[in-house]
């Protein structure tokens, strides 16, 4: 069966986004970025929703994407991509297909057919109904030493209690700590 993980930076204070889709808390620096590369080498599917599916299409195809991270740039525009939107019409980043489906019955049939596994960023809300469905094999989350006054958190309105177990830690000179984690 294919695997659903999780990869979202968070603030010390549970944020994964502040006001107006602010993200630019993050610290993406040497280390983290060489994480970001060795991660998009694995070759899952990257799972968004339409609101961070918009975002990293204004961002990861651009110039200063690309001459600021290049090989991670390159790795997000060359990665196969999935938005979940009822909206969109359809997509324009290269390799990104929509599906308008039922977002739990969509992945539940992509995790049990043959493939790749698949890594959802951002996308606060699939991430809370695909965990209410129990569909999510692992959570990484980068928490950045940094506060902000408002913002979205990962598990907004979750509706069952969500139990993990530490897996793995990673600490990066920044400051910013890789927590790994599975459902019990």
């Amino acid at each position: 069966m294919r695997k659903v993980s999780v990869f979202n930076f968070l603030t010390l204070n549970g944020y994964y986004k502040g006001p107006v889709e602010d993200i630019s808390w993050h610290r993406h620096e040497g280390e983290e970025s060489r994480f970001s590369e060795e991660s998009l080498r694995h070759g899952n599917i990257l799972l968004f929703g339409r609101v961070t599916y918009e975002m990293m299409a204004a961002w990861w195809p651009g110039p200063d994407a690309i001459s600021s991270m290049p090989v991670v740039a390159k790795g997000m525009n060359e990665a196969e991509k999935i938005v979940f939107s009822r909206t969109l019409q359809r997509a324009e980043w290269s390799n990104t297909r929509v599906v308008k489906g039922d977002l739990v019955e969509e992945v539940l049939q992509m995790k049990q057919a043959p493939g790749k596994d698949m890594t959802i960023l951002g996308s606060g809300t699939i991430i809370t109904q695909l965990a209410d469905a129990g569909l999510i094999d692992e959570y990484q989350v980068m928490i950045d030493p940094v506060a902000i006054g408002e913002g979205t958190p990962m598990f907004h309105q979750l509706k069952h209690k969500l139990d993990l177990k530490l897996t793995d830690t990673k600490v990066f000179k920044s400051g910013v700590v890789l927590l790994s984690y599975k459902p019990m």
